[in-house]
C-alpha cells in the first residue's frame, strides 16, 4: 500500500469520525438502542470504504442514507422475530440520538428520552425511519422514499401516520405533572435520607429500573424493595439531582457531580407510584441530552 493511498484512508476515516455523533443521534433514534445504533454506524463505515468516495458530493446525506437503510433491516428483523415468537412477545422498552444547522442540533439534542423512544416503539418500521428521519432531521421524502423502496408521496404518508400516532400518545399522557412530580420529589428524598419504607412506598410492587450503562450494555433491576435498595446505595455525598419535564408521560431527573451530568432517569408514574425508571448513564449518550428543557415535537415543514 502507498503512501497516497494511506493518507485518502486516513483522510476519509477523518471525515467519518467528524460525521459520527449525528449519525450515532439518528440511529439511536431510530433503534432505540445503544449497541444496534454503533453496529448500524460500524455498519456504514464499511459500505464507505468499499465505495469511491470520491463519487460522493454530499457525505453527509450519503451517511445518513446508508444508516437508515441498515436500520430499517436491523428493525424489520427484529420485527420478524418478534413475529415468529409472538406467544412469548411482551410489551418492550427499548435496552438502552440530513440537517446539520444549529438548530436542528437543538432539536435533535430535545428529542432524546426514554419516554420517546417508547412511543417509537409502537410504531412499525417503515413509519419510524420516515418519522425520525423527516420530523426529527429534516431528510426530504424523495431521499426517504429510496430507502423505504416506495414513492415520495407513499413516504409523506408513512410520516404523516406515524406522527398522528406519535400526538394521539403523547397527548394520552396524565396531565396532572404537579402529582408526578410530588411523587418524583418523594422518592428523591426518601433515598437522600436512606429510609427504604418511604422508597418502597412510593413505588409500584411490580416497578423495574433499566440502566443503560453504554456499548449496548443494559443492567436491569425489578421489584420496589430491589429498586429502593439501589437507590439508597446510589444516594451518595457529592451527587446533586435536578428535575426537569420529561417526554411524553415521564419526569426527567438529571444526576450531577460538581456540576457535570452523570446520567439522565425518566420516571413514569401511573396512579401516584413509579412504575418505572430508565437511566442512561453512558458518558456519550449523556452528552447528547438536554436536560434543562424538553419542548414538544415540532414537525418540520413537508419537503
Amino acid at each position: 500500500m502507498d503512501d497516497v493511498t494511506v493518507r485518502d484512508e486516513v483522510w476519509l476515516a477523518q471525515r467519518f469520525e467528524n460525521h459520527r455523533p449525528h449519525l450515532r443521534s439518528v440511529a439511536y433514534r431510530i433503534l432505540g438502542s445503544v449497541g444496534e445504533a454503533e453496529d448500524a454506524i460500524q455498519e456504514a463505515w464499511i459500505r464507505l470504504s468499499r465505495s469511491n468516495s470520491d463519487s460522493i458530493e454530499n457525505l453527509a446525506g450519503w451517511l445518513t442514507t446508508v444508516v437508515g437503510r441498515v436500520s430499517l433491516n436491523m428493525l424489520q428483523s427484529r420485527q420478524r422475530r418478534r413475529e415468529d415468537s409472538l406467544e412469548k412477545v411482551t410489551e418492550r422498552v427499548p435496552d438502552d440520538s440530513s440537517r446539520t444547522d444549529p438548530e436542528g442540533e437543538a432539536l435533535l439534542a430535545d428529542s432524546v428520552g426514554t419516554a420517546l423512544l417508547v412511543v417509537l416503539e409502537s410504531l412499525g418500521p417503515e413509519e419510524r425511519l420516515a418519522f425520525v428521519l423527516h420530523d426529527m432531521f429534516g431528510v426530504p421524502f424523495d431521499e426517504i422514499a429510496r430507502i423505504v423502496d416506495r414513492s415520495p408521496q407513499a413516504a409523506r404518508q408513512l410520516a404523516s401516520r406515524a406522527r398522528r400516532k406519535v400526538q394521539a400518545r403523547e397527548s394520552a399522557s396524565d396531565p396532572d405533572l404537579k402529582i408526578e412530580r410530588r411523587v418524583v420529589e418523594a422518592f428523591l428524598a426518601a433515598a437522600r435520607a436512606g429510609d427504604f419504607r418511604r422508597l418502597v412506598a412510593v413505588l409500584a410492587p411490580d416497578a423495574v429500573l433499566r440502566a443503560d450503562v453504554g456499548r449496548g450494555a443494559v443492567q436491569e433491576v425489578r421489584g420496589a424493595d430491589a429498586i429502593a435498595g439501589q437507590a439508597i446505595a446510589f444516594s451518595r455525598d457529592g451527587i446533586t439531582t435536578e428535575l426537569g419535564r420529561g417526554r411524553g408521560d415521564s419526569v426527567r431527573v438529571v444526576t450531577k457531580r460538581d456540576g457535570e451530568p452523570l446520567s439522565v432517569a425518566s420516571f413514569t408514574v401511573r396512579e401516584g407510584r413509579i412504575v418505572a425508571i430508565d437511566i442512561v448513564s453512558d458518558p456519550e449518550w449523556v452528552s447528547l441530552l438536554d436536560p434543562g428543557s424538553s419542548p414538544e415535537i415540532r414537525s418540520q415543514p413537508e419537503s
